[in-house]
Formats: C-alpha cells, sequence, structure tokens
C-alpha cells in the first residue's frame, strides 16, 4: 500500500509540475472534441520498460487514453519499431507527452544499462543489485525498471534493511557495536529487517563475520583485495551474503563477479541514466 501510493502521488506531482493550472497551447489550439492516435515509436535500441506506468498516467483521465502495445516490458526493441499506439482525445495527448515520455525513456534506459550488466555476469554466482542513487521521487520506477532489466532490487528505503556504513560506524564506536545494537533494536521494536554492514578492511571483516550480520558490504577493495576477502568469508562462515561495491563498471564488473562474490551493486544503472530516444508523434483522426 505504501510503495503504491508513493507512486501515485508521484505521477501526480509530475503531471501537476508540468501541466500547472493548464496547458495554455493546447487550449488555445485544440478544439476539446478533436480526436488523434499517437505512435510510440523507437528511435534507439535496447529494452522496453514503464510501460505498465504508461497505463497508470493514461488511465488518470475521466476519459482514459487508450493504449495498444506491439512490445511488452523487458522485450527487446531496434531503433524504427513501433512500441504501441495510444488514441483518444487530442488535448489529453498533448498534455501527458512530455511525462509519459520522460519516464518511458528513463526507466527504458535503465533497464537496458541493467541488462547489459547482468549479459556481463552471466555463469558466475554474482546477482547485479541497483543502490538508492536514484532520482528524487522517482525510486519506485528507476527501481522498477532494474528489475525489468534483470537485475535486483536492494532496499527501497531506510525503513526495510538495517545497513550500517562506515558513518554508523565511526559513530557508534565500532562494528560488533553497531551490529549487536542493530539486533537488540530489530529485537525491541519487533521488526524483521535484514542485517548488512559495511567493511573497509581483512581485519573490519573478521570482525564482522564474528557478529553474524545477514550481508557484508565489501566496499571499494581491489579485485585482488576482494578475492583475499572472498576466501577469508568462506573459511570464516560460508553463509554469510557478501556484496562488492564501489566504482563498478561494465570493464570491471566480470572480474569482480569471478571472485565469487553473491551481490554486486551499481550506482551507476540508476545516477548515470543514458535515456532511450522514444518519441511520439501524434496524427489527427478522421472523423
Amino acid at each position: 500500500m505504501f510503495q503504491n501510493a508513493c507512486q501515485t502521488e508521484a505521477l501526480s506531482l509530475a503531471l501537476l509540475e508540468d501541466v500547472g493550472q493548464g496547458d495554455i497551447t493546447t487550449a488555445a489550439t485544440i478544439p476539446d472534441k478533436h480526436r488523434s492516435k499517437a505512435v510510440l515509436l523507437a528511435k534507439s535500441e535496447g529494452i522496453v520498460a514503464g510501460l505498465r506506468v504508461a497505463r497508470l498516467i493514461l488511465s488518470s483521465w475521466s476519459e482514459p487514453l487508450k493504449l495498444s502495445l506491439n512490445k511488452k516490458d523487458g522485450e527487446s526493441v531496434k531503433a524504427g519499431e513501433v512500441i504501441g499506439e495510444i488514441s483518444g482525445k487530442t488535448a489529453h495527448l498533448l498534455v501527458v507527452e512530455r511525462t509519459l515520455l520522460n519516464l518511458l525513456q528513463r526507466m527504458s534506459g535503465i533497464a537496458t544499462k541493467t541488462a547489459a550488466f547482468v549479459r556481463a555476469v552471466e555463469g558466475t554466482t554474482a546477482h547485479i543489485l541497483d543502490t538508492r542513487k536514484t532520482a528524487p521521487a522517482l525510486r519506485y520506477f528507476d527501481k522498477e525498471a532494474v528489475r525489468i532489466g534483470g537485475g535486483h532490487n536492494h532496499r527501497f528505503g531506510l525503513y526495510d534493511m538495517v545497513l550500517i556504513k562506515d558513518n554508523h560506524i565511526d559513530a557508534s564506536g565500532g562494528i560488533g557495536i553497531a551490529i549487536e545494537r542493530a539486533k537488540a533494536y530489530l529485537k525491541q521494536k519487533s521488526l524483521k529487517a535484514k542485517i548488512e554492514v559495511e567493511v573497509r578492511t581483512l581485519e573490519e571483516l573478521r570482525e564482522a563475520i564474528a557478529h553474524k550480520p545477514h550481508i557484508i558490504l565489501i566496499d571499494n577493495f581491489s579485485v585482488s583485495e576482494l578475492r583475499k576477502a572472498v576466501d577469508l568469508a568462506r573459511q570464516l562462515n560460508p553463509n554469510i551474503k557478501l556484496e562488492a561495491s564501489g566504482g563498478v563498471t561494465l570493464k570491471s564488473v566480470r572480474k569482480i563477479a569471478e571472485t565469487g562474490v553473491d551481490f554486486i551493486s551499481v550506482g551507476e544503472l540508476t545516477h548515470s541514466v543514458t535515456a532511450m530516444d522514444i518519441s511520439m508523434k501524434i496524427q489527427p483522426i478522421k472523423s
């Protein structure tokens, strides 16, 4: 319910941001009863994402716009292919055009980038994770696009996982203290959440393993250091999941995956989005 409410609010604010008190250009030039169809055309290659969100936007009118699709979320598309068509009142099409395209292009760009990372680690045990480095108010859509691209979602926010990072460790007085406080807090509040802790050295890794968190985040290690960390962790407690992070790129992700980590978190999936090029061309319907 919370996530659905956030998505609905985000879409409402996105439309309000663009429309404000009204689309004065459309109001001035387009008769209210005028009807059209709009073609969604891919102008670059990639993975389509955001069509579920598009339906939500198009259904927000008292007279909903009709969406007919040639593609589904997660399917590949080539430049020149028609993704789908939208039909209805021309004024409504023009009002939603930019908001609709912004989300489709962004989500498709994220899905396309995620798919590339997923392909790069095929055959290893590693899963690609996103981060919280998302556009403000668009996190649910950014993370949905990651799933569509074949990746996995890390925590959605500060509320669904305990993630003890370097600042928490330094402020609380150490890794062991922070983990035990987290366990006590979850028990006191009757909360079920996984505990993950970041380590910066092999010494911190040893200490973290001794306190049995669910996941250990191995941050900014070189590949050779990461291999040593994985070997050490597997010897001391093979059940603890290991996540690698820090400056991961398409060029480096395969070598990181081959060290044997369970997860690789990639901020680039959402913080440096290259939007897919998608156009919307409106064609009047002859009466």
